[in-house]
């Protein structure tokens, strides 16, 4: 008998977040891939499994969805250090680029090698996965969740670990029995109101109407609930997230302070960290960068608040607003600010940042789990259903 693990994947423009199994294991990758134009030194397997896998992910993909395909990828933190790694281009769809899958299938296959679950034949381990995954409101809202998952269903996507502490050596053949796309607006809300076991924990959030910002690193999502659903008419998806503005923050401390920053994560610690906030090492001196990043980001801020004024004033009878999203972590202090100073929105911010970048996976494990359970009891009517079309 074939076993499907289920898998809940957020593949965020900052880094990739998953879920697997009976949430025994997760993984955190930073998105950004390096194609290798060069092989890698082959070093000594004893040397090589001294070394942690996340740090060397090293891996050839074959997929008949990618545009490139049978190509040599650094991934995350190995990828960061070299001087052609990609990350996600503002104005880009997260459904449309090679970089998603790659991330996603790099994903699997870690999580693959690491479990008993599947079978292993000619060295080749045969790994079914039960999928939930999103994507921004706005690329749902334009249909592109149908293509999506139509690249993962009904293909092998095969992974080979190539210079991978503990794994070189390994290929794993990824298959899909079920890909689950949701809205990523309306994951947040499931998140808000169920817990891991499906239980209703937050009822009286359940009938209100409220507003989710999803402030992301490519694009923002403001989702509208109403009677349990996202009004799909009343949301609204921009094309404007963190992104530009994390590497405009990065050119200006290149060009004013000579410091390379390797990515645009670098850039997020520098401005989010507990100690040391704003400051950076110049030639062996601590030095404050809070004129760089203030100016950037404020001009940020006012923009979002913007998408939030406008949208509130078509909902009026909106109670709430959340604020989720690696770039509402960024953001906060200034949109708290502008909003104090103008409107005074109900509005809130996840003060635990360890729950805000994990919200979206969280959501997916347990969409993927409720589906899961009424595709075995189709007869037997729930108490509540995710509502949000998931194709």
């Amino acid at each position: 008998m074939t076993i499907s693990r289920v898998a809940a994947v957020d593949v965020g423009n900052d880094a990739l977040k998953g879920m697997f199994g009976k949430l025994e294991n997760e993984l955190y990758i930073p998105n950004i891939i390096a194609p290798d134009l060069e092989d890698r030194p082959v070093i000594g397997i004893e040397e090589l499994d001294k070394k942690e896998v996340l740090d060397n992910i090293h891996i050839r993909i074959h997929s008949p969805a990618l545009e490139e395909n049978n190509v040599i990828y650094r991934v995350g933190n190995l990828a960061a250090k070299t001087t052609n790694s990609q990350e996600l281009d503002p104005g880009s769809s997260k459904s449309e680029e090679d970089q998603t899958l790659v991330m996603l299938f790099a994903a699997l296959a870690l999580d693959a090698v690491d479990t008993s679950d599947f079978r292993q034949r000619n060295d080749v381990i045969e790994a079914n996965y039960t999928l939930g995954t999103g994507l921004p409101l706005r690329e749902v809202k334009e249909g592109k969740d149908v293509g999506y998952r139509s690249q993962l269903l009904g293909s092998v996507h095969q992974v080979e670990f190539l210079v991978t502490p503990k794994h070189q050596g390994k290929k794993v053949n990824l298959k899909f029995d079920q890909v689950k796309v949701y809205p990523e607006g309306f994951a947040a809300y499931v998140n808000l109101v169920m817990d891991n076991d499906l239980k209703v924990i937050n009822k009286e959030l359940m009938d209100k109407q409220i507003l989710i910002q999803d402030i992301g690193g490519l694009s923002t999502d403001i989702a509208v609930i109403k009677n349990r659903n996202v009004d799909d008419d009343k949301a609204q998806g921009f094309n404007l997230g963190v992104s530009e503005s994390l590497e405009q923050i990065r050119e200006e401390i290149r060009s004013k302070h000579g410091v390379e920053l390797d990515s645009r994560r670098d850039v997020v610690d520098i401005i989010t960290r507990k100690n040391d906030r704003n400051h950076i090492m110049v030639k062996g001196s601590r030095t404050n960068v809070h004129d760089i990043t203030d100016h950037i980001l404020l001009e940020l801020a006012k923009k979002e608040y913007r998408f939030l004024r406008n949208v509130w004033a078509k909902n009026s009878q909106s109670e709430i607003c959340y604020f989720i999203g690696g770039g509402s972590a960024v953001l906060k202090d200034y949109i708290k600010a502008l909003n104090n100073k103008l409107d005074g929105f109900n509005i809130e911010f996840f003060e635990d940042e360890q729950e805000s970048i994990w919200m979206m996976s969280n959501a997916y494990y347990k969409l993927i789990n409720q589906f899961i359970a009424s595709s075995k009891k189709p007869h037997e009517k729930k108490e509540e259903k995710p509502a949000a079309p998931a194709k």
